[in-house]
């Protein structure tokens, strides 16, 4: 074991320098270990937020495809016709732009940035071994600066607001009181990663989207998965947990206020159920009139004249053509 991580930390050891030597600029710029390692984790963050808006796209995608999902599903049943409907899935998330595993990509990306700090942090604590005494010699960070210099004169405790940020939860204390603020600290984490994960699925209930059984499931467990690594490691690493998972929830919030979140926006495609498509105007063209028949009339006009009307004769001459008669 003890092998594989030295193979690991070696191939690590240029990024271990890259994240030292950024963690000592922000100790320069204020002279508190909590604060420097906020600012670390502000500086990560801005890398990594490219990467949480293309997940959160993804795992929206993957939110609005649930029902054509189950119509393949339905449609290629059977052992027989795995194939067929594989084939079927990958060509419909190629036309959405949805990625199967897009939701767990932040959290994958944590894991080696947990490593990272980790390794860093135990670095910052290292001791050695000095005419019989153990003494403080940090690594990863430049000998010069000031983070370097106040780590010799503590002895290599990472102190900040009365807490020792290398130890954690479970390690020794001086006190009950003393161990109090890191199970805080393992309490609050927890329940941020609970809250980003039912900002997405809150998202998903209000635009009537189905939400998948694997977001479910990452929802319920992967935070209890992570309190356990919150245990085990140093205060300083959960620190950073909790400041990367609060840009997470703002970044997201301001996806789904500005729309960015929509993975086919721009693009026609088939809205969550409750939103109406907006239908274009079609402009009504004028009617032009139509142009008057110049054709000519090659009919000669009738020269039949109209018929004469008959006098209209009284009652008087009547009566003595009727006097004749008899």
């Amino acid at each position: 074991m003890k092998s594989f991580e030295h193979a690991v930390g070696s191939v690590f050891q240029p990024i271990f320098h890259i994240v030292g030597w950024l963690l000592a600029l922000c100790y320069d710029l204020i002279p508190n270990y909590a604060v420097a390692i906020v600012l670390l984790t502000i500086i990560i963050m801005a890398v990594l937020t490219p990467f949480t808006i293309k997940s959160t796209k993804s795992m929206m995608a993957m939110q609005k495809l649930q029902p054509e999902i189950k119509k393949l599903q339905q449609k290629y049943k059977g052992a027989e016709n795995r194939q067929m409907l594989n084939e079927e899935m990958m060509k419909l998330y190629r036309e959405e732009g949805a990625n199967p595993v897009g939701g767990c990509l932040p959290m994958l990306l944590q894991m080696p940035f947990l490593f990272i700090l980790y390794s860093v942090i135990k670095g910052l604590a290292n001791k050695v071994l000095l005419h019989g005494k153990l003494v403080s010699a940090p690594r990863y960070i430049p000998t010069s600066s000031k983070m370097y210099h106040n780590l010799i004169a503590s002895h290599g405790q990472i102190k900040a607001f009365g807490m020792d940020l290398n130890l954690k939860a479970f390690s020794v204390h001086s006190s009950f009181a003393a161990q109090v603020p890191f199970f805080v600290f393992v309490a609050v984490a927890v329940a941020l990663q609970y809250f980003q994960m039912a900002q997405m699925s809150n998202r998903s209930k209000k635009s009537g989207t189905a939400i998948p059984s694997q977001q479910l499931m990452m929802q319920r467990f992967f935070p209890i998965l992570f309190a356990y690594f919150y245990l085990v490691i140093p205060a300083a690493v959960v620190l950073y947990m909790i400041i990367s998972t609060v840009i997470r929830i703002i970044t997201q919030d301001l996806m789904f206020r500005t729309g960015v979140s929509n993975p086919n926006k721009g693009k026609d495609s088939v809205l969550p159920a409750g939103e109406p498509k907006e239908i274009p105007a079609i402009e009504a063209k004028p009617s032009t009139p139509k142009a008057a028949n110049t054709k000519p009339n090659n009919k000669r006009p009738s020269t039949s004249r109209p018929p004469t009307p008959r006098p209209q004769t009284n009652s008087r001459s009547k009566a003595k053509r009727k006097r004749k008669e008899r």
